[in-house]
């Protein structure tokens, strides 16, 4: 088989979330387990890192991979899910695996794995883990792609966990309250491995440190180093840039850092990233000053991350960007965003779609009543019908009309703004994930003035 035919088969071969939803999610990890006897444990042949989380967990994947690559770390990185390409959740340094070592691993292991019936995740966490092995990183991120006790990652022993936030997704298989989705994201924490804490209060904050202590885990909580961080988005010539201030750093003393993410989000995940970098300091990492600074201003030319606030490089220089934002705590930071920007772009379009098993109501709440929308579906199973999206769109004072497909729904947006509006798409990855694998065709319909957002840091090319 040729690459193309290797993709076509794994998709085609092995559940998958993304397209076959809740039948795809096999909780428990024997087949990890017999996966990763097969090969060899190749995990254990270098050092890791383990990032869990609601939202946020990709952001601070990638950064800290940025950082330890700027410090000079051979760093492999295993994030999920991919947006136009399959190797995406693969990568050296930023380099995605090679079309080769993807068909060689199937052709290898496939007399293995077909009677085993694995998940498409699992096999592929399996392709990751023996990809970096064999091309000898020094260190990998590993970021969980759902929950955290029962997830195929939850084999390696990492140097330290990173638990980003809690909030609620995937529910059918977290639990419906937020101690519970806790409980689930908690099973990643190891004994005796030291664990930093995102965001967390109440009964979720003493689901984090009961089982830190169970397990002799020392336990981080980034809010107590509030008072050491300071970080805020600024407006500087029509662009928005997000600006750290901290001491967390005994040895460096306060470091200023202008941050190349630029969702509100960002600011918590900020807090996040410096504290985990500073337990990795403590666990013997090299890491200086340039190294986060340089990491944090380049993550997405370093390590290839798309979808997060990404303002696109097009040929129309329209004022397009997107987002993968796809549940309330999202778009609650998304919905502030765009409401900072009105200043700048007093209209805003939205090509917006979603899937089946998010709390579509609540973000629909969330968003701004005067922009004009343009409801579409992605094309996935799980795809929310856009006319049904449209229909309780309405009971929320949001108007506008549906579409077939996100680059028919863009097509239509596009056509109508001009210079001075900004457009927004999101609502899913996989929104996100159609909108760019269009965008050779997409990006030059149709031509217009030049705006604003095209000329800032992160575009696609």
């Amino acid at each position: 088989m040729d690459y193309d035919q290797t993709i076509q088969y794994i998709f085609d071969s092995v559940p998958m979330f993304q397209r076959d939803g809740g039948t795809a999610y096999k909780a428990g990890l024997e087949t990890t387990i017999a996966l990763d006897e097969h090969c060899g444990h190749p995990h254990r042949a270098y050092r890791t890192i383990h990032v869990a989380g609601t939202n946020g967990k990709g952001s601070c994947s990638h950064t800290l991979a940025a950082i330890l690559q700027s410090a000079g770390y051979r760093v492999g990185l295993y994030t999920s899910p991919h947006l136009v390409d399959f190797r995406e959740r693969i990568r050296i340094n930023g380099k995605m695996a090679t079309k080769k070592f993807v068909t060689d691993f199937v052709e290898q292991h496939i007399g293995f794995f077909e009677p085993l019936h694995p998940s498409f995740f699992e096999l592929t966490t399996a392709m990751a883990f023996c990809y970096f092995a064999q091309e000898k990183v020094d260190v990998a991120v590993i970021e969980v792609g759902l929950g955290g006790r029962l997830d195929c990652t939850n084999i390696i022993r990492p140097d330290l966990c990173v638990i980003t936030n809690i909030s609620f997704d995937h529910t059918q298989f977290l639990g419906h309250t937020l101690k519970a989705i806790a409980g689930e994201k908690a099973g990643i924490i190891k004994r005796n491995v030291p664990v930093v804490i995102g965001n967390a209060e109440g009964d979720v904050e003493q689901v984090f440190r009961d089982k830190a202590a169970a397990m002799d885990a020392p336990i981080f909580f980034c809010k107590d180093n509030a008072k050491k961080y300071d970080a805020a988005l600024r407006q500087v010539d029509q662009k928005l840039y997000m600006s750290i201030h901290t001491d967390l750093f005994e040895q460096f003393g306060p470091i200023n850092i202008e941050g190349e993410l630029l969702e509100y989000c960002q600011k918590e995940n900020g807090l996040t990233i410096l504290t985990a970098v500073s337990q990795l300091i403590n666990r013997g990492y090299h890491i200086e000053e340039t190294d986060i600074k340089t990491g944090m201003n380049r993550v997405c030319g370093m390590t290839g991350l798309m979808g997060r606030w990404q303002l696109l490089d097009n040929r129309t220089k329209k004022n397009v960007v997107c987002d993968t934002g796809h549940n309330v705590a999202c778009f609650e930071s998304i919905s502030r965003q765009l409401s900072n920007l009105r200043s700048i772009y007093p209209k805003v379009h939205l090509v917006l779609g979603m899937v089946n098993d998010k709390d579509i109501a609540g973000i629909l709440s969330l968003l701004p009543k005067d922009g004009d929308y343009y409801f579409t579906r992605p094309t996935i199973k799980r795809a929310f019908p856009e006319d049904k999206l449209t229909e309780i769109a309405r009971q929320f004072g949001l108007k506008g009309d549906c579409y077939p497909s996100v680059d028919k729904a863009y097509k239509a947006a596009i056509s109508k703004i001009d210079d001075r509006d900004l457009l927004f798409v999101g609502g899913s990855s996989y929104v996100v994930a159609d909108l760019l694998n269009h965008w050779d065709e997409l990006s030059s319909f149709p031509s217009s003035a030049k705006g604003f957002l095209s000329s800032t840091k992160g575009t696609v090319k």
